[in-house]
């Protein structure tokens, strides 16, 4: 083996080493951004009971609403993803920020919506719940394609890249299940649990 190929050799374990690094630290960041979505998700949907009573009605339009955020979401990231002058970690930061801040005052805005829809149809409280959840949910829906976007340019494998991304996210949505039931609900409350968020 020659000077230079071993160069190359060495110059590439280099780059791979610092990609898993940075895949590592990136994973850690996508596990506690659903830990948050998820308890967004529980609390505006007890929050949305109160709008419509808890019945089949209500379950259905509440997830209805989320499902069909989180997927006009994902079609947004993925197209946001493709645009090469957007840098897709700063447009994380942004959707990520956003959605906090949306997370902060979403209950007094819910108790606003509670209000003005008494007594309103059920068609009417639907669209009202699902213009509540509409824009949060577009953009915790952007993220796993825009983070996607950022790993394949780094690494050139989408497989690996969704993969990997969509298990420690939804690892962190499972944790968030598991501390709103035991911890977050029961000691601090929906409001406290949104700050926690």
């Amino acid at each position: 083996m020659t000077s230079l190929d071993l160069t190359t050799t060495l110059n590439a374990a280099k780059r791979n080493e610092r990609l898993a690094q940075w895949t590592r630290v990136l994973c850690i960041l996508f596990f506690f951004s659903g830990f948050p979505a998820l308890i967004y998700q529980l609390t505006w949907q007890r929050q949305l009971f109160l709008i419509f009573g808890v019945n089949i009605e209500s379950v259905t339009i509440v997830v209805t609403a989320f499902m069909l955020g989180l997927g006009i979401g994902s079609l947004a990231g993925g197209w946001l993803s493709k645009r090469r002058g957007i840098p897709p970690l700063p447009l994380l930061a942004a959707i990520e920020l956003m959605t906090g801040a949306f997370g902060v005052v979403s209950l007094t805005i819910f108790d606003k919506v509670t209000d003005w829809t008494i007594g309103l149809s059920l068609p009417a409280t639907a669209a009202a719940s699902l213009a509540l959840v509409i824009v949060p949910t577009l953009l915790m829906g952007a993220t796993l394609p825009v983070l996607v976007s950022h790993l394949v340019r780094r690494s050139g494998n989408i497989g690996s890249a969704v993969g990997l991304l969509y298990y420690v996210n939804t690892l962190g949505a499972g944790a968030a299940c598991l501390a709103c039931a035991v911890l977050l609900f029961p000691f601090l409350g929906m409001s406290g649990s949104i700050y926690v968020a």
